[in-house]
């Protein structure tokens, strides 16, 4: 489970002006190292993003303080234990074979502390530490607004606008005849239409987890006034089995590309095109500490926008978070140092508090039972279905735009699929990573619009 990543330490050539330092050979011989260069080494063997010196302390103190009885419970201690126990549950997932591919360490991370809570194998000591850090912080909505924020204000501007005009039309009715024909598969299957439509067809195309699920589940919550764990149980399997059946089909289309090749543009969209969208980044030197510091207070005050909307008018507050934030960059506001800040914020919070976070979730806000109940062959055949018609739509349509069917069913599926890790396993079993893109808009923009139809429409027709 250990990962070897490279360091900065490795650098052989100057960058930036910092002076270069001497490499670590693999071959050098260990008994004649010195010990600040096995030290090296053993720093660079990670559990997730923590070094396997760190973590095994970690681990020891976490144990020695279970062991005494009382785990405190000041912010530094709950960061060690989630960060420990996220990342933990994540490099399991991220070594399953097959699994590991469609977002195992995302669902491993959910559902491991969630069935240990069940199963009372969790020190209480330690629950209560996971339980009142995640319900006393309320740390899920800094996540919201730095993972939605940051990547809406990452994306460049004219991807954004071009990729959105190519794609909006196979998209937008990919997304409504899905919706009609999944909750009409779901309803004729015994469900009723409110729970199939909110429950299991929109969290498929709400855009994954942090961006999809998390937000709707808070919005669900506030909305229906029930806990916001319970209802996360509820969206979160259907993510899931959307983004596995959204990865096979894009395999089998990627064949039927090789059959029939006049159906695909291997990548391109379009005849004719060589570079739909190609996306164009400022250096990373131009970004320094204040900056991001300066994104993140700008994800903050967003956030607080939409609370202050949602007390004076009862608007979701992560929708208009969103919408400020996508008004921003279409009104060219968003300076280009604060997008690239932006970008860093949104990495640091997708890559250093997701697999944290979800653990969090997992223990203190998901019941196990609630959880496994979502896998049933009724959700599973609706699932199914959705899918197929969201790809089948988008396959349609773009041909009758004298677009390549089959690259606009691929970018239909990505609005299926679980975020980020979605969108890469979703273009690589296509074999189109070039797409990289269109799959980013129709998962973000997709997503965020779904989730804001989606509150907005319960909001006014409740649950039966």
């Amino acid at each position: 489970m250990m990962n070897r990543q490279t360091s900065p330490y490795q650098a052989s050539t100057p960058q930036h002006g910092m002076a270069s330092v001497s490499p670590i050979h693999e071959h050098d011989d260990a008994a004649s190292a010195p010990p600040h260069m096995l030290a090296w080494r053993a720093m660079e063997l990670r559990i997730g993003l923590v070094p396997l010196p760190v973590y095994l302390l970690l681990l020891a103190l976490i144990g020695g303080f279970v062991y005494m009885g009382k785990v405190p419970t000041d912010i530094s201690v709950s960061i060690a234990v989630l960060a420990v126990g996220g990342f933990t549950c994540a490099e399991f997932g991220k070594r399953m074979p097959l699994l590991r591919h469609i977002g195992a360490a995302a669902i491993f991370a959910t559902f491991v502390p969630s069935f240990l809570v069940y199963a009372h194998a969790m020190p209480p000591v330690l629950l209560k530490n996971v339980a009142e850090f995640t319900k006393n912080s309320n740390f899920l909505y800094l996540f919201i607004a730095s993972i939605v924020v940051g990547s809406i204000f990452s994306m460049d501007r004219d991807v954004l606008i071009k990729g959105f005009l190519k794609i909006f039309a196979p998209l937008a009715a990919g997304t409504v005849v899905a919706a009609l024909v999944g909750t009409a598969v779901g309803t004729a299957l015994g469900m009723s239409w409110q729970h199939t439509l909110f429950f299991i067809v929109v969290p498929i195309m709400a855009g994954g987890v942090g961006e999809g699920a998390i937000p709707l589940s808070i919005g669900y919550a506030a909305i229906l006034g029930h806990a916001q764990g319970e209802i996360f149980a509820q969206v979160l399997p259907p993510v899931m089995l959307g983004s596995l059946s959204a990865i096979l089909m894009a395999g089998a289309l990627n064949f039927v590309g090789k059959r029939y090749p006049h159906l695909t543009g291997e990548g391109r969209l379009q005849p004719g095109s060589e570079d739909d969208v190609r996306v164009t980044e400022l250096p990373a030197a131009t970004v320094d500490v204040g900056q991001i510091a300066g994104a993140g207070l700008t994800a903050i005050a967003l956030y607080m926008v939409g609370l202050m909307s949602h007390k004076l008018f009862d608007f979701p507050a992560p929708v208009v978070m969103l919408f400020v934030a996508v008004l921003l960059m279409l009104c060219r506001v968003v300076s280009p140092q604060l997008q690239q800040a932006s970008g860093v914020v949104y990495k640091f919070f997708s890559t250093a508090v997701t697999y944290p976070l979800l653990f969090a979730i997992g223990a203190a806000l998901t019941p196990w039972e609630k959880l496994i109940a979502a896998f049933t062959i009724v959700n599973l055949i609706t699932i199914v279905a959705t899918v197929a018609t969201l790809m089948a739509t988008g396959f349609v349509v773009g041909r009758m735009l004298k677009m390549y069917p089959i690259e606009t069913a691929i970018i239909n599926a990505c609005h299926s699929g679980q975020g980020g890790t979605g969108d890469v396993a979703i273009l690589t079993a296509a074999n189109r990573m070039q797409m990289m893109p269109f799959a980013q808009i129709a998962t973000r923009i997709g997503g965020a619009i779904v989730v804001t139809l989606a509150l907005f429409a319960l909001a006014r027709v409740g649950m039966a």
